[in-house]
């Protein structure tokens, strides 16, 4: 199945509901997200010009998804009305007019297409000066998805900052004030930061509020951010969970599941998708 009639079938589930339906299915990643972006925004070419930011939003689905997939979905979605119609012929025209149409937008470099995302106003043709001094990589995924096993593979040596490790350090529960772990995490990172050292950061950060702000501090002092998203079917996470020192309620896991958001290229300098099974 394309993905035009994969996000027809799933448009009243909701973004968070169509991810989680297609993970559990074993679909590929990329298929899966270029759905998901398509269910999320499916009503975007509807109105398109009276969002402020429409160029950054129809930027950020081309690097997932693509926009003449997301009219052919509008299209099927309008019911037949003209006035919606004409609104997605207009969304096409646009899109094909700044670049993105059928392809994902080209950016002078991945140092500037991550300043573009992270700057109001900018041109998204500016060639940002990349005086990036280290990399930091920052994890996503839920409990027992298989990050630490990743790091150890793949950054030996390279400092970790894991909120887990800190929770059990300073004896704060996962369900206690979270406030002390957040602040020794940052203040770790700050110090490997001024040194002009690399680390790791990990955390579930399953949604792009709770990455935004890791990666912010980290890109404010100059380091190359990547992101890295793990993840392993449902049925692995709960059994590795079960093995894990410290394990997580089933149910918790689930509900971490259902407001589960996959990092995009938007976010970072590079973003890897790794499906560890």
């Amino acid at each position: 199945m394309n993905p035009v009639d994969e996000a027809l079938l799933l448009l009243d589930a909701g973004e968070h509901r169509a991810r989680r339906i297609l993970w559990e299915r074993g679909v590929p990643i990329a298929f899966r997200e270029h759905v998901a972006a398509l269910v999320r925004h499916h009503r975007l070419p509807f109105g398109a010009f009276e969002h402020r930011d429409l160029d950054r939003i129809a930027f950020r689905i081309s690097l997932v998804a693509r926009n003449d997939h997301l009219a052919a979905v509008a299209d099927a979605a309008a019911g037949g009305d003209r006035r919606l119609l004409g609104e997605v012929a207009l969304f096409r025209e646009y899109t094909r007019e700044i670049g993105c149409f059928d392809r994902p937008r080209d950016f002078p470099s991945d140092h500037a297409r991550f300043e573009y995302f992270r700057t109001p106003g900018r041109d998204p043709a500016y060639a940002a000066h990349d005086g990036t001094k280290c990399t930091v990589t920052v994890m996503s995924g839920l409990p027992g998805a298989g990050k630490d096993h990743w790091i150890a593979a793949n950054r030996p040596g390279v400092p970790v900052i894991s909120l887990d490790d800190l929770r059990a350090e300073l004896g704060v529960r996962p369900t206690g004030d979270q406030g002390p772990v957040a602040a020794a995490a940052y203040a770790r990172a700050k110090e490997h930061l001024r040194a002009g050292r690399g680390y790791v950061w990990n955390a579930t950060n399953l949604t792009r509020a709770l990455r935004s702000r890791s990666i912010a501090v980290a890109a404010d002092y100059g380091a190359r951010v990547e992101v890295v998203s793990v993840e392993a079917p449902p049925d692995v996470v709960h059994r590795r969970n079960r093995g894990r020192s410290r394990t997580v309620p089933p149910a918790v896991i689930d509900r971490m599941a259902g407001r589960w958001e996959v990092p995009d290229p938007s976010e970072a300098h590079s973003v890897l998708w790794v499906r560890n099974v």
